[in-house]
């Protein structure tokens, strides 16, 4: 039984933080391939130069057509797939997935044995991980020049909405980008007072979709309220 469980969990690892997810759909001239490789080298290590961290990771490109982004726990490698790339129409929204992910590299270097068990949790409790590095991500945004409400843009835009979150490895996104915008109003208010994203139609649509969510914000604040809010999916 333990060797079944070992082999299980090693499995798990492997599928969960490959890089080799998806297929690619189209043909990548070097040109392209050179330019998206920089720009997420660039705004990688702006966000880790701007919050100071000290920690060694690396960034990569992929033309894998994946609408997706990973962090490796093992070697602490950043990749971001050609599929979410293409949903993307700004540097603020690759900056928005990128801090995310450096959430992931931070914490794989916290724990024992230099973090080498630090995957455990992530995948016996991968919500918790992932709700952290969503409001982490807004800091380190923040910190680094970017506006935080494209961290909405891009969940509104390339990530789906399936039916339930409890055997889901990330909270259902309606309650990720909910979560988002507490956090935004509560931290960094100006951010949704000068808001540029006001007018564009996938902010807006967020805002159609999130009525009854922030209605609990609302009322969270208006009475005072210190208790977590349990968001609507």
């Amino acid at each position: 039984m333990r060797k079944i469980l070992s082999l299980l969990i090693t499995c798990i690892v492997l599928f969960s933080f490959s890089p080799a997810f998806g297929a690619t759909s189209r043909l990548f001239t070097a040109k392209e391939i050179k330019k998206n490789n920089e720009a997420i080298y660039e705004v990688g290590f702006r966000l880790l130069n701007a919050n100071k961290i000290d920690k060694r990771m690396t960034f990569s490109y992929s033309t894998k057509d994946s609408v997706n982004a990973s962090t490796s726990l093992i070697n602490r490698n950043i990749v971001i797939y050609d599929g979410l790339i293409q949903y993307m129409s700004s540097e603020d929204e690759l900056a928005a997935v990128l801090a995310h992910e450096i959430s992931h590299a931070v914490d794989s270097y916290n724990g024992i044995f230099r973090g080498a068990l630090e995957f455990v949790p992530h995948i016996f409790i991968p919500r918790k991980y992932e709700r952290k590095a969503d409001l982490r991500a807004v800091d380190y945004m923040v910190n680094a020049g970017y506006n935080p409400v494209a961290l909405i843009v891009i969940m509104n835009k390339a990530f789906p909405q399936y039916r339930y979150e409890v055997l889901g490895t990330h909270p259902l996104t309606s309650r990720r980008m909910a979560m988002i915008y507490e956090y935004i109003y509560t931290k960094y208010p100006a951010f949704l007072v000068h808001n540029p994203y006001q007018n564009d139609v996938y902010y807006q649509n967020f805002l159609l979709n999130s009525e009854h969510n922030r209605k609990k914000l609302a009322d969270k604040v208006r009475t005072g309220s210190k208790k977590k809010i349990r968001y609507d999916y």
